[in-house]
């Protein structure tokens, strides 16, 4: 893969086999992120768990002390009183079976999370092959099938992540924008940490924390040496 100038400039900057402390690994990925845009950063954590059990699954949600920098754009599936509470705080979409046809019928994904009511399930089931692999679908574990949309919503547009191990047991998570400065982005990362390691499956063995990387959107990964989490 050919690389450009300014990321072969940042490989300069760090040394690869170094483990880091979280802010110092913060500071080397805003220094690196070098495009002419305010990057996004991201955290790649690989936990020591086996995804392929179901007692050893890693999901939840965390609200970001300083968010993400990004607005997410909400759909709510629910009706009545409930459709009136999502409206009124703010949902960017707010309805039943007319955003199941405009999904399924003209893939339309002009949102970012889905929040829905316990009784609106049965007919988001109906896209749940579509809304399952973008990881779209709501849950109760990271509270997006619940019946406080309001809090719901209100949580989403204060910076709340959802976060789940993939199938090589390796959880991403943006915890901010280059803008944000490495405070605000170490307060959020420490967040997420926290909650990542209060979530440890009990069925999971030897080491938690494998890895811990950061990165910006156009730059190289820095690695955080995870000791520096576990209290």
């Amino acid at each position: 893969m050919k690389r450009g100038k300014k990321y072969l400039e940042s490989l300069k900057a760090y040394d690869k086999a170094t483990l880091y402390d979280p802010i110092d690994a913060l500071q080397l990925t805003i220094d690196t992120a070098k495009a002419n845009f305010d990057e996004t950063i991201e955290a790649s954590i690989r936990l020591g768990v086996d995804p392929r059990h179901a007692d050893q699954q890693v999901r939840g949600a965390i609200v970001l002390p300083h968010g993400t920098g990004k607005t997410q754009r909400v759909l709510v599936f629910a009706k009545g009183d409930s459709a009136k509470e999502a409206e009124e705080a703010g949902a960017d979409y707010v309805g039943g079976d007319e955003f199941v046809e405009k999904i399924k019928n003209e893939n339309w994904f002009e949102f970012d999370i889905c929040v829905a009511t316990p009784d609106m399930m049965g007919v988001v089931g109906k896209i749940g092959r579509v809304l399952g692999p973008k990881g779209l679908m709501p849950n109760p574990k990271s509270g997006t099938v619940t019946k406080e949309v309001a809090k719901a919503i209100a949580d989403i547009k204060a910076g709340k992540v959802e976060y789940r191990v993939d199938k090589t047991a390796i959880v991403h998570v943006i915890i901010g924008k280059k803008s944000f400065g490495k405070e605000k982005l170490n307060d959020n990362l420490s967040a997420l940490m926290e909650a990542l390691i209060k979530a440890k499956p009990s069925a999971a063995k030897g080491t938690y924390l494998k890895s811990v990387v950061v990165s910006s959107t156009m730059g190289p990964g820095i690695k955080i040496n995870p000791m520096r989490f576990m209290g």
